[in-house]
């Protein structure tokens, strides 16, 4: 009797703290990835939702493409990619029961990127590093590959260590599969090549609390070490132009050479006010090489920073140009930064155009630069 009572008190405990019965946990088969190691396969479980059955993501680590990264859990991962010619990898999976529209569920998995990811460019030809960062989109849908409803998504993986990310989501159906995404930095003009690392998922777990609480959750509860809280977040609506606002961890006309990892923080922006180009083009005045150049060192000299180089115009030009040519010119500060030896998965290029302007004149020089912001330490 005293058993039974104990088993009673503690499933009610369970169901009081905000979590479920155990039997209401919905599973994913294989969510640790696991299976033998090789590319273009798909371990025991998972759909390859790819057009073409041929480009199938790759069980890591398999040593093919230069990927090294010990798994979190286990002894494989799975790895996707996306492509220089707009395709992008998705698997897929029916869950051991529905989810249930209207209610909150919460999930958890590791994420990670690989340094190296050397294969063939599809827009290109010839070889490519797929070292730029990539996101995870989570969709719930009525079939497999099925992306019905956008449950969440992360912000860039800049990251090589692995990390646990950690969802909350509503989904508006009975959605009896999951699916996962790789995906590019949005907004982008330009596809490019990157690689997503995923391992070690939880079962999804439906909770008591409302999901729009998940804020003050996360101030109350904070997260595990080597871990990140991402909210919910659906593909938001263009960004409309902000009214210039003071800025704060922003360092002018850096002096990179005294610069030192200590001294450092995530999210610091250094604007480099003395890189400029050739008037509506991305042509790098000879007379910014030197600042380059000692960006260059410090990124050599302190291997495990990961930054994005931000390009930005002024006010004058149309929305499409003023997009295409900050991303251009970003790309154009990144290239020579590679040339010089910097490894290119160390770097994220972002075209910002002209919706971040310091300045409300909008023909002031200030408007027009090159940020570099620092993404991990």
């Amino acid at each position: 009797m005293y058993k039974l009572f104990l088993a009673v008190a503690v499933l009610f405990s369970t169901v009081g703290s905000g979590v479920f019965a155990q039997d209401t946990l919905i599973y994913l088969q294989n969510p640790s990835f696991e299976d033998v190691p090789q590319a273009n396969h798909l371990p025991k479980g998972w759909v390859n939702c790819n057009a073409d059955a041929t480009l199938a993501p790759d069980i890591q680590p398999s040593g093919d493409f230069g990927v090294t990264t010990p798994a979190q859990h286990g002894k494989t991962y799975m790895a996707m990619v996306v492509r220089d010619n707009e395709t992008w990898e998705k698997i897929s999976q029916k869950l051991s029961k529905p989810l249930k529209g209207g209610k909150c569920y919460e999930f958890k998995i590791f994420l990670a990127r690989s340094e190296k990811y050397i294969g063939q460019s599809e827009a290109k030809g010839g070889q490519a590093n797929y070292g730029t960062p990539a996101k995870l989109r989570i969709y719930g849908g009525f079939s497999a590959c099925d992306r019905q409803f956008l449950l969440a998504e992360t912000n860039l993986i800049v990251h090589f260590r692995w990390l646990e990310y950690n969802f909350r989501f509503e989904p508006t159906g009975d959605y009896t599969h999951i699916t996962f995404e790789a995906f590019y930095k949005t907004p982008n003009l330009f596809p490019y090549n990157g690689n997503l690392l995923l391992d070690n998922a939880s079962p999804i777990t439906p909770i008591t609390e409302d999901c729009e609480e998940k804020p003050e959750v996360a101030k109350v509860t904070p997260p595990k070490k080597d871990s990140i809280v991402n909210p919910v977040v659906t593909t938001p609506p263009p960004a409309p132009i902000q009214p210039p606002v003071a800025e704060a961890k922003v360092v002018l006309n850096p002096n990179f050479s005294t610069l030192k990892t200590e001294d450092l923080s995530k999210g610091q922006t250094f604007r480099m006010s003395s890189i400029n180009f050739a008037v509506n083009d991305t042509i790098i005045n000879r007379a910014s090489h030197p600042q380059l150049d000692d960006l260059v060192k410090f990124l050599t000299n302190n291997p495990a920073v990961l930054i994005e180089i931000g390009g930005h115009t002024n006010g004058l030009c149309e929305d499409n140009f003023c997009n295409r040519l900050s991303q251009r010119r970003a790309a154009a500060v990144g290239n020579y930064l590679i040339s010089k030896g910097v490894v290119q998965g160390r770097l994220v290029m972002v075209g910002y155009g002209k919706t971040q302007p310091v300045s409300a004149v909008k023909n002031d020089p200030k408007n027009q630069r090159v940020d570099v912001k620092i993404l991990e330490l």
